[in-house]
């Protein structure tokens, strides 16, 4: 967290001796495909337990949108920080018994949704006219989180429960961030990238697990 404030503090810094003339402003949103690494179902045995060993994870799709600034540090690289909020979170599914519930079935499926609100830092590089890559670290602040419980027989699907993990998480986690883009001269872009959680998103520390992010999206610079 210090490192962070540092090298916003650096940021800040450059923009003032720059001049904010050769500040660009934009936008980008897209989808975001995450999951968990580490001991993602043990970090939920509280409230569902998994039977026979019938059940993996998958990949929770959402979406993310925010604000970027683009400072030139030269003709080759620039400073990107940014402000995103992003769904994250996982999906177990299978043969899972839900304790609360008193309920045991294949087409049994939970789903962590968490809200974070992302802020990078991302130094990016200018490979060829338009293609980019980019990389830097990232703080995040979570906002809520809930698992969402559902059920279904032949397709129709005849339970939903929202129960409440916000205090269960840590607020903060960190990450670094890469990836690679493309600048059109019109001012859209396209890019995609991963995020790769360093901090236990457990409250107690119990359980490794970490935030794993694939972002691909669309984005316009002003």
């Amino acid at each position: 967290m210090k490192r962070f404030i540092l090298l916003a503090t650096i940021a800040t810094f450059l923009i003032c001796q720059t001049g904010f003339s050769q500040v660009k402003m934009g936008v980008k949103a897209g989808l975001s495909f995450t999951n968990w690494d580490g001991q993602a179902v043990n970090s939920l045995e509280k409230l569902v337990s998994v039977t026979n060993g019938m059940a993996q994870t998958k990949m929770k799709t959402g979406f993310y949108a925010g604000a970027f600034a683009d400072l030139p540090l030269g003709e080759r690289f620039s400073l990107e920080p940014g402000l995103y909020y992003t769904q994250k979170g996982y999906t177990l599914s299978g043969n899972l018994e839900i304790d609360k519930l008193n309920f045991l079935g294949a087409n049994v499926s939970a789903q962590v949704r968490s809200h974070y609100i992302d802020m990078p830092l991302l130094f990016k590089a200018n490979i060829t006219k338009g293609l980019n890559i980019y990389a830097g670290p990232q703080v995040s602040y979570m906002v809520m989180n809930d698992l969402r419980l559902s059920a279904g027989i032949l397709g129709i699907n005849f339970l939903h429960q929202s129960i409440p993990m916000t205090d269960l998480f840590k607020r903060w986690d960190a990450a670094i961030v890469g990836g690679v883009g493309y600048q059109f001269e019109n001012g859209l872009s396209l890019n995609a990238g991963y995020d790769y959680g360093l901090t236990k998103i457990d409250k107690g520390s119990n359980f490794s697990s970490y935030n794993r992010v694939i972002r691909v999206g669309i984005g316009y610079r002003f």
